[in-house]
């Protein structure tokens, strides 16, 4: 049975200061709703702060699980994939989740991000972004929250997000006066992507990632280069022959695994 490795888990996600991981233990600082915030360690049992109550514990447990995919179905997912052109990405990154955001806001700030850019140079941004506002816990930051990251006003140029330090900054106004919705975790997927796309800064390619970052729906952004250059590599063809229509064209026909399939198309792609 193939469990999680939340070594290389953990090592696919955004290097933001708000994680470690350690000699085989996974450290994520977490903000609970009652405003308590820590270190979750997590080995392959839970480690919480010890005055945390029971039913904090529990919602910290819940998000440390979604955050690392740890009930991801590997098996069928291997099974999906055997006797196809990607078989060979099982033995490459056996054991791999998808990782995710502890929130959807932070999700919606880290895909912004990522716009236009390459992945580290969006990593380095957002750990700077953490280090302005997040709060210092043990070493490392708890994600800033909306409130923290609109106070900084013109401050916020000091993440070198460049014109995304804009998208940010006008999207976090509209979530906290409710005018932006990020709980879209029953919408069907079409209906979410054309609902984000009516606000600036938001394209498909950004709604997507959204989607499959910060609530694990089971979508992916099919114009996103590095995934059309995977597919590219993978299939012994120039870049500029593989277009958005190509990439949905051979990853939808595996349904519930599709966005599972492109996370690893795109580790793929880095790794390469």
């Amino acid at each position: 049975m193939a469990g999680v490795d939340i070594g290389k888990t953990s090592g696919e996600m955004i290097r933001n200061g708000t994680w470690a991981f350690e000699d085989g233990t996974f450290y994520q600082t977490l903000r609970l709703e009652s405003g308590k915030t820590g270190i979750v360690a997590y080995d392959g049992d839970f480690h919480f702060p010890e005055d945390w109550n029971r039913a904090e514990r529990k919602e910290a447990r819940k998000k440390i699980i979604f955050i690392l995919g740890l009930n991801t179905d590997l098996d069928s997912f291997y099974a999906q994939i055997s006797d196809s052109p990607f078989e060979f990405l099982i033995e490459e990154f056996y054991g791999l989740s998808a990782p995710s955001s502890p929130s959807p806001y932070q999700a919606l700030v880290e895909v912004i991000a990522q716009q236009q850019v390459n992945f580290e140079f969006a990593q380095r941004t957002i750990g700077n972004l953490v280090k302005l506002a997040g709060e210092p816990v043990g070493g490392l930051y708890v994600f800033p929250t909306p409130e923290k990251i609109n106070e900084l006003g013109e401050r916020l140029k000091e993440a070198k997000l460049g014109y995304r330090a804009g998208y940010i900054k006008s999207l976090t106004e509209l979530y906290l006066e409710g005018r932006l919705n990020l709980e879209l975790w029953d919408w069907e997927v079409d209906r979410a992507i054309g609902y984000l796309t009516k606000f600036r800064g938001i394209g498909r390619w950004t709604a997507e990632l959204f989607l499959a970052y910060g609530l694990r729906r089971n979508v992916y952004p099919a114009g996103d280069l590095g995934l059309r250059r995977g597919i590219a590599k993978i299939f012994g063809k120039r870049l500029k022959e593989i277009r958005e229509k190509d990439v949905r064209g051979i990853i939808e026909p595996y349904g519930k695994w599709k966005g599972l399939l492109a996370f690893y198309i795109l580790c793929y792609d880095r790794k390469t």
